[in-house]
């Protein structure tokens, strides 16, 4: 065995080592969203200051914030955290935060920090983390799945049992947020559901328990960055990029993929679906109250003759973009529908009558 050599981290609490090749559960990988700040205060302030393992962090985070959650969490706990720097080797006994509008990923012996496409909407997502990670150290993984909404994370969970590793994950009765949870245990045959008060100790434990090689689970894994397998959807497209989709499925688990690397879950399509169709009916919104405006302006302008023409025309668009603005306000999407038919024929107005007579 690779002797490893034991170095301070300068305040006195914790040592870390150089990963080696120990066949040990030494690679920690938790995801989390919605009320993931707490639950992360609470789950490193269990852990023991000796922990023989990394511990790896997604939390979905705005990329436009500067965060303090590595302070946040140093404070907390015995072990100190930091946002993973591309290229640092790995160590155990520390904390590896994914940072702000960027993908952490894992290699055998260094940490990788990209903007890489998307996953379900997100960036960091927990996937890239959990796929990468069982990718370079297969059954030495532990993957954990804590509170959050949507489904972000089940993938990766597959894949790490798919390469030997172990799930835990926190009950939904004890989750902020019951969906990732669920979504985990509704896909993936995990090993443990704990309330997270539980979970520091059980994480304890497996890091100093040995890692059983070749032990995957017999299914086949989720589709991997690079990887073109899945069918095409020919009615579907990419939400970011307009690309043509690829659908496939693991464990009941559905995914769609394009060329350019953008990965989405069923539901995180469906969001993403919603946001870029109200963000269209917006677009709708304002073109018509554009077009209002000019024939209005147009309508002051002209003659008689045209004037009306161009205040039915300023008045049908504004009937259409109230419409919409109060579908999107207070409606349901079916309403769309009735929204946008035509406007059954309106009988003629007084401009109209005055432009009869000028033909005379």
């Amino acid at each position: 065995m690779k002797k490893m050599k034991k170095n301070s981290n300068g305040n006195g609490r914790s040592r870390t080592r150089s990963i080696g090749r120990r066949p040990n559960h030494d690679i920690i990988v938790i995801g989390t969203s919605a009320g993931g700040v707490e639950a992360l205060i609470e789950l490193v302030g269990g852990f023991p200051p000796d922990l023989p393992a990394a511990v790896f962090v997604v939390i979905h985070l705005a990329s436009f914030q500067d965060s303090t959650l590595p302070q946040i969490l140093s404070r907390n706990g015995a072990l100190p955290a930091a946002f993973a720097v591309h290229g640092e080797t790995i160590r155990t006994g520390r904390i590896y935060l994914a940072p702000p509008d960027a993908h952490l990923m894992l290699q055998p012996d260094h940490v990788r920090v990209i903007r890489g496409p998307k996953e379900n909407g997100h960036r960091p997502a927990v996937d890239p983390l959990f796929r990468t990670a069982a990718r370079a150290f297969e059954s030495r993984v532990v993957g954990v799945i804590l509170t959050g909404a949507l489904d972000c994370g089940t993938a990766g969970l597959l894949s790490v049992k798919a390469r030997g590793g172990l799930a835990v994950v926190q009950d939904p009765n004890d989750a902020f947020c019951a969906d990732m949870p669920r979504s985990a245990l509704r896909h993936v045959k995990v090993d443990y559901v704990l309330p997270l008060l539980k979970i520091p100790s059980q994480l304890a434990r497996l890091a100093r328990e040995p890692a059983i090689q070749g032990k995957g689970e017999k299914m086949r894994r989720p589709n991997e960055q690079g990887e073109s397998n899945g069918t095409p959807v020919a009615d579907l497209t990419c939400p970011e990029c307009s690309g043509a989709l690829k659908e496939t499925e693991v464990n009941g688990l559905l995914q769609f993929n394009c060329h350019v690397g953008h990965v989405y879950s069923e539901e995180s399509m469906l969001m993403e679906q919603g946001e870029a169709t109200e963000a269209a009916l917006w677009g709708a919104v304002r073109a018509l109250q554009e077009s209002e405006n000019l024939a209005r302006r147009m309508a002051t302008r002209s003659d008689a003759s045209l004037s009306a023409r161009f205040y039915e025309k300023a008045e049908a668009a504004k009937q259409h973009w109230e419409r919409i603005r109060n579908i999107l306000l207070n409606g349901e999407g079916e309403d769309l529908v009735e929204a946008l038919k035509p406007s059954p024929p309106r009988k003629q107005s007084k401009p109209a009558s005055r432009r009869v007579m000028v033909r005379k």
